[in-house]
């Protein structure tokens, strides 16, 4: 660990793509490789990762990935599952998540310099990212900063573990520091009771339908009652439990979604994982592999900023 010791690393886990996509929406396209190809979205990656680094110190850093982003286990529990992201176009194929022509053949090339530089990559098939983020906190020791724009992630906020999610509000300089108390104040729910908010409001972007008629407010009323998902269960049945006669009906219809919509919606915590050396690098794994990387992609100056960092941490 660079001499820093057991006791006081520090993880930073980050979703990826959630990033990519966000370095490939906000860097310009004019931004190329010196064959024109564009590199925004590997640069703005870069230069997301130097900043992060910089701002927040970590001595480990795992960037995750999405193996599978709409794995079929989840799909067959809830069909509809991110069905809307799946692309029709045929150029694209079956069962895909449709991404702009210009960023997707800009994934292998971050994979390849990521690996280049040594910082560790962790995807794992049949999961999503958020998986793999979820089992990689579970097993940590220590304080774990957790980066990404997808609010699913909420639910691994845990102060007694020091679990944090880092909310990009604007690139990844202004980040929303997201802990038991924001979301308390926000959502009127802890990290532990936001799954069950997600999955009882329902969330579009993730094809989650929710409970009908059932909104934000509401669901976090009914976790305040009755503490969580069995309870508000339990009192379906419970006539003296205090739930208008609406609420009690929208809920037993909607059942069958409640006994499913728990294993889509938190994430999991014990899949496999590979072996990883988690530490931050202070120097590049393959410098001759990075060089040539460096070279063919026109990385730049996103590139000799973010080994500037690592060497000065090192």
């Amino acid at each position: 660990m660079r001499g820093v010791d057991h006791e006081t690393r520090r993880l930073m886990l980050l979703d990826t793509a959630s990033l990519y996509f966000r370095a490939y929406f906000g860097v310009p396209e004019s931004v190329r490789a010196p064959d024109g190809t564009p590199v925004n979205a590997v640069r703005g990656l870069l230069d997301f990762i130097d900043r992060l680094v910089r701002d927040h110190r970590p001595t480990d850093l795992v960037a995750c990935m999405d193996a599978d982003w709409r794995p079929e286990w989840r799909v067959r529990l809830i069909p509809s599952y991110k069905a809307h992201r799946v692309a029709v176009a045929a150029v694209v194929g079956p069962d895909e998540e449709e991404v702009p022509d210009t960023l997707a053949p800009q994934v292998p090339v971050i994979e390849d310099v990521l690996d280049a530089l040594g910082i560790a990559r962790a995807g794992v098939a049949g999961f999503e990212a958020d998986d793999v983020i979820g089992s990689l906190t579970a097993r940590a020791t220590g304080p774990v900063d957790i980066v990404t724009g997808d609010r699913d992630l909420y639910q691994l906020v845990d102060d007694a573990r020091e679990v944090r999610v880092l909310y990009p509000l604007k690139g990844v300089g202004t980040l929303q520091i997201t802990d038991e108390a924001l979301l308390r104040e926000r959502y009127g729910v802890g990290g532990d009771g936001y799954a069950d908010l997600a999955l009882l409001r329902g969330d579009p972007s993730d094809g989650l339908p929710g409970v009908p008629g059932i909104g934000e407010k509401t669901a976090a009323k009914l976790l305040a009652d009755f503490g969580d998902l069995p309870g508000i269960l339990a009192a379906i049945d419970d006539p003296a439990a205090r739930l208008t006669p609406s609420q009690r009906r929208r809920l037993a219809e909607a059942r069958p979604y409640l006994a499913v919509a728990p294993k889509v919606v938190r994430v999991a915590s014990d899949i496999p994982l590979p072996d990883l050396d988690e530490r931050l690098p202070a120097t590049p794994r393959d410098p001759a592999a990075l060089d040539a990387l460096a070279g063919r992609w026109g990385l730049g100056g996103s590139l000799r900023r973010l080994l500037a960092t690592l060497a000065e941490l090192g």
